[in-house]
């Protein structure tokens, strides 16, 4: 019986499903959809109409009650061969406004496509017609012509429609007529557009897409064939996209069975169907020894609008998991840095989609370019690839998807020239005002600033001092985190200096949870009991008012699961203080010594250098211009309640913005002792390898559980990244190493581990990896520990399952962990301490301890 059955799958079932969708697997219901709604047809027609596909289009006489206008009918021989379907060979003309009307049986998501083809008649000139068309209050056309050619169009429009009926009206033009040869308005699933999308400038969320309207500008299958409807999940068209190609032989198709294309959660076959995934262009010479060009498609846009780009991916060239890692870009700008697809898609030929708005105000001209590039670093293929795009526009700000009027007949750009110069002349007068007022400010400006470098408001924006800037006093928490995360220009919350003073219990001595180089670090409760962290500054303090300014403005426009969030601030009188939120798990060198904490399993290690990396990632490439922590160390380096780590303290950060060529030259070099990059030190020339650096010597404090640098040890132990790289480089690593995971760690992960350690301690910068590529390795060092676990954890289940009687097992002794007494030789960086502005790393901004119930990534 089992032979029968597995017989009847594979010549019965398999087939039988493959052919239902092109090749693809058979899908799950949740992968299918039926349209609630489904309304076609075929104007003009005295017939119903049965495409390919085996849709059927109602005549006339069977949609009559849709229409409200008694329109003449148009039916003419035309040749099959020059129409793509049969409902081209009829019209329905309109000499005055008529209205179509459907009944929805559900709200959400539904397709509008209109066919048009000027078909050639005596009764009517249809190459002569002007008109618009609107569906509701939305523009799908405006005062449309097609022209002297004889091309057929359709237009696809994506709608959320909420009314219990759709309308789409026709309205001719003074003196002319207007036309239509087939209507569909279908459903589509929820899932198609979620309300959220991906900002390129600045690089952020943004919500509320399902409040607009969208039209289908293009939709390309990458690499392969043109999809037809009765090939695709929703019934639509994919094109090749070979002509938008630039230059052509930049890419080379690739191709795979679309059975082995996979849907992780929150992806579906509705998305896109397998024979896209199936299909993708990469580099056209992903072979040579270093490709450093892109592979460009360039697509004609309007500017005026803006536009959600979703990209389509899925690994099918690589044949191991991390192989693949490229950039991806979007308007000129870097959308996606260091894609790993095998990581964010789970595995191998698994589907990954992702959205992004571009308009005008990042400056992306037309055409539109989507480009991809293979990372220029070590690890991994050289390679990159693209398998779908889709370009859909969003209607503009008066709800027009054609043209700058909407159905109201208000212009985008205002009702009229008299109210623009209203407005503009509002503008200047507003901003003379404002510059007026910065003046007196800087006349009553405290003049002693620079000597004490205490803050004083004058150097913030006008609002800084109000507390109505983001939200009134008495609001709750949520409505201010809302405008503070919706906001891409704010600095966040103001607090006033009393609100902080009751939050703090006076600054109560007994509520500090940290001492740095800025000031205490207070526990505090603001708005009904949430727990933030409140940094003080301290008037004595060498960091002051440049830091205060470099926190504010770094984390008020920064936004990451690995990053801390800066809830706000307060700069009454001359207070320099700043909120975060509480990481109630502390700095990570708490839990590696000097605080007794429990021991920290190396996989747990493990993720945490992992999520401080992606941090430190996001920082160097996230945006256009790159930002430079300049202070990475376990001190700064925080842990939440699950352990999550988040990059913390911001204050000696760089704009990548301000490095000139290769290398910023600083005025003065700054960091902390142990971390600080030796070529930094030599060269005054700072980059994103400098943190590289640093982290580097993050990794080998975790590894073993000592600082970075300790006076109390022997000379030759004083640095740990020199005395640690000695041992490394004599294979002998192992030997000073945390005691604690002796036994507990796989070799080969810690092999991993400690040679991402020393590339990234490499003496000159250039011979640096970047942090997507140490992110990489940390990620490979992760897999191979946990391949072990599960090894190991097999074998004790089948030795439990196989043994006879209880048995107790003794553990083995440790390894020797004494150290090598050779000398080492001292690191340049130590003859010049004096001459270097240095926060000692003992003091660590160590501080700002979770407040778990905010959560603004």
């Amino acid at each position: 019986m089992a032979i029968l059955a597995v017989l009847f799958y594979v010549f019965i079932l398999v087939p039988s499903a493959l052919a239902a969708v092109g090749g693809a697997p058979a899908k799950s219901s949740s992968d299918s959809f039926t349209p609630p709604d489904n309304y076609l047809l075929d104007c003009g027609s005295s017939e119903q109409t049965t495409l390919d596909d085996k849709r059927v289009f109602l005549s006339d006489q069977s949609s009559r009650e849709y229409l409200n206008y008694d329109g003449k009918d148009l039916q003419v021989s035309v040749d099959k061969a020059d129409v793509p379907l049969p409902i081209y060979l009829s019209a329905k003309v309109f000499s005055s406004e008529a209205t179509y009307t459907f009944r929805m049986s559900k709200a959400g998501w539904h397709w509008i496509r209109l066919h048009l083809f000027p078909i050639s008649s005596n009764d009517a000139n249809l190459q002569q017609s002007k008109f618009t068309v609107v569906s509701d209050s939305l523009v799908l056309l405006h005062e449309f012509s097609p022209g002297s050619g004889s091309e057929w169009v359709m237009k696809e429009y994506l709608v959320n429609v909420t009314n219990q009926q759709l309308s789409i009206k026709f309205t001719p033009v003074k003196d002319s007529i207007a036309f239509i040869n087939g209507i569909e308005v279908v459903s589509a699933p929820d899932m198609l557009i979620s309300d959220v999308g991906n900002t390129l400038v600045p690089v952020a969320q943004t919500s509320g897409l399902t409040q607009n309207s969208f039209q289908t500008l293009y939709r390309l299958n990458v690499g392969g064939p043109k999809v037809e409807p009765q090939s695709d999940t929703l019934g639509r068209t994919w094109e090749e996209d070979r002509q938008y190609l630039k230059p052509e032989n930049a890419g080379k198709n690739v191709t795979v069975e679309p059975k082995v294309i996979q849907y992780p959660n929150g992806n579906s076959p509705l998305i896109a169907p397998p024979s896209v995934y199936a299909s993708a262009m990469e580099m056209g010479d992903a072979n040579t020894v270093g490709p450093n060009f892109n592979v460009t498609w360039s697509l004609d846009i309007d500017t005026s609008y803006s536009y959600l780009v979703r990209l389509h991916f899925a690994d099918i060239v690589s044949k191991s998991l991390n192989d693949l890692y490229f950039n991806v870009y979007v308007g000129g700008k870097k959308a996606i840095s260091g894609l790993d697809l095998s990581t964010v898609a789970g595995d191998l030929a698994s589907a990954y989609y992702k959205d992004f708005i571009v308009n005008s105000s990042m400056g992306v001209n037309s055409p539109l370019k989507v480009q991809i590039s293979p990372m220029a670093e070590a690890a991994g293929t050289k390679n990159a690839l693209l398998n779908g795009i889709e370009v859909l526009k969003i209607n503009n700000s008066v709800n027009s998807l054609d043209g700058e009027f909407g159905a109201d007949g208000k212009s985008a750009s205002g009702p009229s020239r008299g109210s623009v110069a209203a407005v503009g002349f509002a503008m200047m007068f507003g901003a003379f005002v404002g510059l007026g007022a910065m003046a007196v400010k800087w006349q009553k400006r405290p003049q002693d600033w620079q000597k004490s470098k205490s803050f004083s408001s004058w150097l913030l924006p006008l609002h800084a001092g109000d507390s109505s800037f983001m939200s009134s006093k008495n609001s709750s928490l949520g409505s201010r985190k809302s405008a503070f995360y919706s906001s891409t220009m704010g600095l966040g919350r103001y607090f006033s200096f009393a609100e902080l003073q009751e939050a703090s219990k006076n600054w109560d001595s007994n509520a500090i949870i940290g001492v740095g180089g800025f000031g205490n670090v207070y526990l505090g409760e603001i708005d009904n009991g949430t727990k933030v962290a409140i940094k003080r500054g301290n008037p004595q303090s060498e960091q002051g008012i440049n830091e205060f300014q470099t926190e504010i403005q770094m984390l008020s426009k920064l936004r990451h699961r690995h990053l801390v969030s800066l809830i706000g601030y307060c700069d009454e009188n001359s207070e320099m203080i700043l909120v975060y939120e509480y990481m109630s798990n502390g700095p990570l060198r708490d839990h590696l010594y000097g605080k007794d904490l429990p021991f920290l399993p190396w996989k747990q290690r493990l993720e945490i250098c992992i999520g401080a990396a992606r941090g430190l990632h996001y920082l160097h490439t996230g945006s256009a211009q790159g930002i430079i922590h300049r202070d990475v160390k376990t001190t700064n380096i925080l842990l939440d309640d699950n352990f999550v780590a988040k990059m913390a303290d911001f204050g000696l950060s760089k704009d990548g913005s301000t490095v000139e060529g290769q290398a910023y030259v600083s005025t003065a070099v700054k960091g902390s002792f142990g971390y600080l990059d030796p070529e930094y030190f030599r060269k005054q020339q700072l980059t994103d390898k400098s943190d590289v650096y640093s982290f580097g010597v993050v990794l080998l404090e975790v590894l073993c559980a000592r600082p970075a640098i300790n006076p109390a040890l022997p000379r030759e132990q004083v640095n740990l990244a020199e005395w640690a790289i000695q041992w490394k480089r004599k294979d002998l690593l192992d030997k000073i190493m945390d005691p604690t995971l002796v036994g507990n760690i796989n070799p080969e992960s810690m092999k991993k581990f400690a040679e991402a350690a020393e590339k990234c301690l490499a003496e000159y910068g250039v011979d640096r990896p970047t942090m997507g590529d140490v992110l990489w390795n940390l990620e490979h060092a992760l897999q191979l520990q946990e391949a072990s676990l599960k090894g190991k954890s097999e074998e004790e289940n089948n030795a439990a399952a196989t043994a006879a009687s209880p048995t107790t097992v003794t553990p083995g002794s440790t390894t020797d962990t004494s150290s090598d007494d050779r000398p080492g030789s001292s690191s340049a960086q130590s003859k010049n301490q004096a001459e270097v502005q240095v926060i000692d790393e003992h003091s660590g901004s160590a501080m700002f301890k979770q407040f778990a119930e905010l959560n603004g990534r």
